[in-house]
């Protein structure tokens, strides 16, 4: 018959098979979405609107590419994402559409509001800073015509930011 100390001694062969199998199976310590190839998806908007658009190009292995796409944003305008993570965890994108409205610059800013310029890469861009929550942008408006506007928003300090624009440069198929 059954007694106490079969009880136990089972229960503990039983709960040392679970350590094992538990310590055996491997575990990844981070979560990755599948690859996004900025470069791919870069070439076929270039080619399909003729737009002069950017991608990062030599950007450190530590950064990694988590978005891109080009669809239609805020007043209508057809607008080019790309997004990266920073080796810090960061989030920083480039947005690029033709001739913005302000309402578009508005929501892709998060109504940010004008914080002064720094310059960056041999543009002078427009600081925005969102109060009360994370996220900096920085905007340059080019004057001349038929030129795109550039966004560079997301977490990323403005330091990041600054060295990220050093990094753009115009899709090369």
């Amino acid at each position: 018959m059954g007694s106490m100390a079969n009880l136990a001694r089972s229960l503990v062969a039983i709960l040392a098979m679970m350590a094992l199998l538990f310590f055996m199976v491997p575990r990844s310590n981070t979560v990755s979405g599948p690859p996004v190839d900025i470069h791919g998806e870069a070439v076929q908007v270039a080619q399909r609107t003729g737009w002069p658009i950017v991608e990062a190009v030599g950007l450190p292995p530590t950064w990694k590419a988590t978005s891109a796409r080009y669809v239609r944003s805020t007043s209508e305008l057809m607008t080019w994402h790309a997004g990266y993570q920073t080796p810090g965890g960061e989030y920083v994108a480039i947005e690029q559409t033709m001739n913005p409205t302000a309402k578009w610059v508005g929501a892709q800013t998060s109504r940010a509001v004008p914080s002064g310029t720094l310059e960056a890469a041999g543009k002078t861009w427009t600081r925005y800073i969102r109060p009360g929550k994370l996220q900096n942008s920085l905007l340059y408006k080019p004057t001349g015509t038929n030129e795109l506007t550039w966004l560079v928003t997301g977490t990323a300090s403005f330091e990041e930011m600054a060295l990220f624009t050093g990094y753009l440069q115009p899709v090369k198929p």
